[in-house]
Formats: C-alpha cells, sequence, structure tokens
C-alpha cells in the first residue's frame, strides 16, 4: 500500500465549505463551530442544504441529490481550501455514488474532514482520488466546540502539520498486542466498513496498512460481527497494524476488549488501544492515507511527513 496525494496545508484567511453529507445538523452547534473556525482566521462558507432536513427520513440532512450537490459544488469550487463536515449520522452511502468523481479528481486536492459516517467518503477518496483526507473533528460536533486539545490537534494539523507529525496515544503505553509496524493509515468507523465491503468504491484489502478502528452505541455481538465480517472476507490479511480509538456508548469496556483481542489478537501484529481518536473527548485527527510507523508499546503514530504539505 503506497502513501496517497498530501493537499496543501492552510493559511490564514483559506476559505473552508461546510457541508453535511450525512445526518440533520443543529444549527446553534453550527454557529459555535463557525465561529471557532473564524477565531482561527479561516472563511468558512456553509453549502446550501446544510440545515436541511428530509421530508419523510429525519435522519438524513435533506435530500441524497441536494447533499451530493453541496459537496460537489464546494469540491469543485476553485476558491475554496478545504472541505470540512458538519456532522456524521448516517447518509454518506446514499449519496457517494452520485458524485461525478472525474471532477472531483480534475478539481485537484483539497483537505477533508470528518469521521465516523465520513468514513465512507475516506474510503471513496483514498481509492477513486488517491487523496490524504483527515480523520477528525466537524463542525458541529461537540467535542469540536468544547474541548480544547481536539481544538488544538486540529489546528496544529492544519497550519503547521509538521508539529504533530508524532501523535502521542491519550493512553500511551496501551498495547494490546506489542511491538512496531509500518504503513499507510486507513481506516474508520468499524460499521461502515463493514457496510462499505463489496461497493464500488471500497478498498480490497487494508494490506499493508495500519488499521484505525473505532465505532459508537454498538453492542459487543454487533461489534464481533463486523470484526469476523472482514475477517471472513480475508479483508484483514496483511494488514500491519492496528490501532483502536474509542468505543463510546457501548458496552463495558472490559467486555470491548476483550472481543477486540479475541478477534484481532491472532493477526499476529501489533495493536494499541484507546489510542484517543473518534467518538470521545478530545478527539486527535488522523491522516488517513499518510505513511507512519506504529509503537504500541509506547502508544505513538510518527508520520514519514507531515500530514499536509
Amino acid at each position: 500500500m503506497k502513501p496517497l496525494v498530501r493537499p496543501a496545508r492552510l493559511a490564514p484567511g483559506a476559505r473552508v465549505a461546510v457541508v453535511a453529507p450525512s445526518g440533520p445538523v443543529p444549527e446553534e452547534r453550527l454557529e459555535a463551530g463557525l465561529d471557532l473556525l473564524r477565531g482561527w482566521d479561516l472563511d468558512p462558507v456553509v453549502a446550501p442544504h446544510v440545515l436541511d432536513r428530509h421530508a419523510a427520513f429525519d435522519y438524513l440532512a435533506g435530500r441524497d441529490a441536494d447533499r451530493a450537490a453541496d459537496f460537489q459544488a464546494a469540491w469543485c469550487d476553485p476558491g475554496v481550501d478545504a472541505v470540512l463536515c458538519a456532522r456524521g449520522g448516517y447518509g454518506v452511502q446514499r449519496m457517494v455514488d452520485l458524485l461525478d468523481w472525474d471532477a472531483i479528481r480534475a478539481a485537484g486536492p483539497k483537505v477533508l474532514i470528518g469521521f465516523s459516517d465520513i468514513t465512507a467518503l475516506h474510503e471513496a477518496f483514498a481509492t477513486r482520488v488517491g487523496l490524504v483526507t483527515l480523520h477528525g473533528p466537524m463542525a458541529a460536533g461537540i467535542d469540536f466546540i468544547k474541548n480544547a486539545r481536539t481544538q488544538d490537534h486540529l489546528r496544529a494539523t492544519l497550519f503547521e502539520p509538521e508539529t504533530v507529525r508524532t501523535i502521542t496515544s491519550a493512553r500511551p503505553g496501551a498495547a494490546l498486542v506489542p511491538g512496531r509496524a509500518h504503513g499507510v493509515l486507513l481506516g474508520g468507523c468499524l460499521c461502515l466498513l463493514a457496510a462499505d465491503l463489496g461497493t464500488p468504491h471500497a478498498r480490497t484489502s487494508a494490506r499493508g496498512g495500519l488499521l484505525c478502528l473505532e465505532d459508537v452505541g454498538e453492542e459487543t455481538y454487533r461489534l464481533d460481527r463486523y470484526l469476523t465480517q472482514l475477517l471472513r472476507a480475508g479483508w484483514l490479511d496483511g494488514v500491519a497494524g492496528i490501532v483502536l480509538g474509542s468505543w463510546a456508548q457501548c458496552d463495558a469496556y472490559a467486555q470491548v476488549r476483550a472481543l477486540l483481542a479475541d478477534r484481532l489478537g491472532g493477526l499476529g501484529v501489533p495493536v494499541v488501544e484507546e489510542f484517543g481518536f473518534g467518538h470521545c473527548e478530545g478527539g486527535l485527527t488522523i491522516p488517513f492515507g499518510a505513511a507512519a510507523e506504529l509503537d504500541a508499546d509506547a502508544g505513538t503514530l510518527t508520520l514519514e511527513e507531515p500530514a499536509l504539505r
């Protein structure tokens, strides 16, 4: 697995398009996030349908075609330097194949930021565009609005990426399986990766990669099903190492941990747990598509190059 193309870092005054490819966006939280971006001397521009609600399905931020059109227009606007998702939830899988990927590739590299349901977009950009994307906080996310660690790590990644080439776990030394590994970062929300199997934009395997996994609100048997599906599909064959994030609102962590050890421990690769990304307080920004070294014992990811050029 080869490293992907890195987009340019942001500079003061950069224009950031805020889009809602997934679930409905709380307006008050969006406004707080926009104020934070303006405080970073960025110029946030809200896409036309960000505050929409789907007429029949209240878990969607408007119609599929409108969410796709917002994303397409934002990405293909030459005046936009970054596209920041407003929130996750569910909906990317309904709109991702409505995007014009030829036009997106032609628009050139820029920064994409989001996590959770945005996992499906991270995968699509990796396979269809070959671009490094940022698994990080979203504009209307509570963690982005209220947590200084989350804010500081994203800001450093965007403006001074050379200062965060080493990403340190929230709980250093939490090696589920000790060791070191080198590979290209990928992954995201476990249930989305399992759901992506067999789709047009899904990669065929995580071979050679450092796989980052996290999830939210899932019972242990469901996590077991997702991991077992990836194992049975051969998707985890040849993975170089695994970085585990948060399991917020899942069962007691001791039970989740036992499952992770059971399903992943037999792969024979380093596995670090509780790294501190995903649906947790102080969530770190992880550059998917960047090459890095994992030291599971120390709880560090060291990037070969800064996440952005």
